[in-house]
């Protein structure tokens, strides 16, 4: 009798839409809202007129090693959308030894207005993650864009993490950044990066406000500043000891030193 050997482990293969686009009555209609897998989509009520809001509910653990994760959002010319989560990702070791990818893909267009803000997401140990989130901007698409990374769980050490950010705008390079945590990845933990801390973020603030009010470099305490692009946008890059503590310092940049005018629309 011969018996079969056991079929290899492989992960999931899911994605999410949001298509969000103007009811014709000056709000934000969601005509296509659709999760398939980890990704469980609810439409909640959102706080500011006129824009719709998508909360992400994980529906199961993810990723894990092997799941390749696809999340895509689109907002037409118009419609404004803030899309956030219910509670932080999870990377986790799977069945496999490949690595988990999830891919984001945002655009917005002309005069489109996205909130992209989830929660952290926690690289556990013993997980591998490649993440990927490219965003393309109509010229006068406005975007706040939050990315925040945890680095083990408390008391543990970081699972291998690579994420990059590109943005573009009308077509052109914004931002195209990459960072690398964990077992495997040169001076991550020395004091030129994370110098110790474990939770780092980013705020990325895209406006064209910023066209004829640009910001200015600053720094924000010890451990975060906030830098111009060139282009009508700031960056926020920090690090912290924990995911409560960066969030604090994100929330907290984009208020403006006494005398100076607020950024545009960055209302959470």
């Amino acid at each position: 009798m011969t018996t079969a050997a056991p079929a290899p482990a492989t992960g999931v293969r899911a994605r999410a839409r949001i298509t969000a686009a103007p009811d014709g009555r000056g709000g934000t209609a969601l005509p296509l809202l659709s999760g398939e897998g980890p990704f469980a989509l609810r439409r909640t009520r959102s706080a500011e007129p006129g824009r719709a809001r998508v909360t992400l509910v994980g529906a199961m653990s993810a990723p894990l090693g092997g799941d390749r994760l696809t999340f895509e959002t689109r907002v037409e010319p118009g419609a404004a959308l803030r899309v956030d989560g219910s509670a932080a990702t999870l990377a986790l070791p799977g069945r496999t030894a490949e690595p988990a990818h999830y891919d984001v893909r945002l655009e917005v267009g002309e005069g489109g207005l996205l909130h992209w803000l989830p929660e952290p997401l926690i690289s556990v140990r013993g997980s591998e993650l490649r993440q990927r989130l490219r965003v393309d901007l109509a010229p006068g698409a406005r975007l706040v864009l939050r990315d925040e990374q945890v680095l083990g769980r408390a008391g543990e050490t970081s699972g291998r993490l690579s994420t990059r950010l590109t943005v573009f705008r009308a077509g052109r390079p914004l931002l195209d950044q990459q960072l690398d945590f964990g077992p495997g990845a040169p001076g991550w933990d020395g004091p030129a990066v994370l110098g110790g801390h474990r939770a780092v973020g980013q705020l990325l603030v895209v406006d064209p406000g910023f066209e004829d009010a640009p910001a200015e470099s600053r720094l924000l305490g010890g451990t975060a500043a906030l830098t111009p692009l060139a282009g009508p946008a700031v960056l926020v890059s920090a690090v912290a000891a924990d995911a409560l503590r960066l969030r604090r310092v994100l929330e907290g940049a984009l208020t403006p030193p006494s005398g100076e005018p607020a950024a545009k629309d960055t209302s959470w």
